[in-house]
């Protein structure tokens, strides 16, 4: 079986299971195949943790849930050395960190510290623990949520730190088609006698995961769209070109980390879609995910309120497509 017909199987399980999430899914598996990492922000009950606790049972790889509070502690996501009073020695005791697939929920409940742990981790691949340096595995994502409704007792992400996640993904409440087959599902799932669940596809094992990426990476991208891609960033640093009041609404642009995230999601994205070519649909389709935590509007924007998607749409309108 080819690795894109392992991943075609792989998201229709997962959409069977999650309802109305069709868009999550997608850039969970542009994530897995980008080597990348996930902000969500939605509303509670979008089914962000069934998400990608569904997506762990079908990766080889283990997956653990770490909800963060205003108490929680740096070593308690990297870990820390453990006193043996039998012989005076100490024991590095490995924090939730050193899993494969990373949920943390509601990250911007933590303190700056505790972000500051997760985000190094994401970044350096490695944890720092006194004079030791310990490596994360090879396949390493996190997927951090962020609650839109509370605000109070919270810790903001700082701007240049959102930057290290591959994308920030906006979800919304499924509609009432949906909703009813979510209820059919959670009906189905209480009962006792359940047997009408779709089959678990087989696990993808890491071997195949990076050959996939391998595949992901040699998706041909022609040089007028190579050119388009930076182009879009560009823009987001100097859009006077495109608009005076596009140059207003701005205060700072997204770094090379977004061509950089831009270019493998695009190929990610079109790789799902079976192709082993990237069209303009493919960057203007994923350009939003990967844009609007790497923009920072001016204050004057959003005293209009200007939003980052607002900004983006408006450049993809202006910049040329090829």
């Amino acid at each position: 079986m080819s690795q894109q017909s392992s991943f075609q199987q792989l998201k229709e399980y997962a959409q069977s299971q999650i309802i109305g999430q069709p868009k999550l899914i997608n850039r969970l598996m542009i994530a897995l195949l980008a080597d990348g990492h996930l902000l969500v922000e939605g509303a509670p009950g979008l089914a962000k943790t069934r998400a990608i606790k569904v997506l762990g049972d079908c990766i080889e790889g283990d997956f653990h849930r770490v909800q963060f509070t205003p108490d929680l502690l740096p070593a308690d996501l990297t870990g820390t050395d453990i006193y043996r009073p039998q012989d005076g020695s100490f024991k590095f005791q490995q924090g939730p960190l050193f899993h494969n697939l990373i949920l943390a929920d509601e990250i911007n409940r933590a303190p700056a510290k505790v972000q500051s742990a997760l985000l190094e981790a994401m970044a350096e691949r490695q944890i720092t623990v006194g004079a030791k340096t310990y490596p994360l595995p090879e396949l390493f994502l996190v997927m951090a949520t962020q609650n839109p409704i509370e605000q109070e007792g919270t810790y903001p992400l700082p701007e240049a730190q959102l930057d290290r996640f591959l994308m920030h993904v906006n979800i919304d409440y499924p509609d009432a088609a949906a909703e009813k087959e979510i209820l059919h599902l959670n009906r189905a799932e209480a009962h006792r006698d359940y047997a009408q669940r779709a089959q678990q596809p087989s696990a993808i094992t890491q071997a195949d995961l990076f050959a996939a990426r391998d595949e992901v990476l040699d998706v041909a991208m022609t040089e007028n769209l190579e050119t388009y891609l930076l182009q879009l960033v560009l823009a987001t640093r100097k859009p006077g070109a495109y608009g005076k009041e596009l140059e207003s609404w701005l205060e700072y642009g997204a770094s090379p980390r977004a061509s950089i995230a831009l270019d493998r999601c695009a190929r990610a994205h079109a790789w799902l879609d079976g192709r082993d070519y990237v069209t303009p649909d493919d960057i203007q389709e994923i350009a939003f995910d990967v844009l609007r935590h790497r923009v920072i509007l001016s204050y004057e924007a959003e005293a209009e309120g200007i939003t980052p998607d607002r900004f983006i749409s408006e450049l993809l309108h202006r910049v040329a497509v090829p």
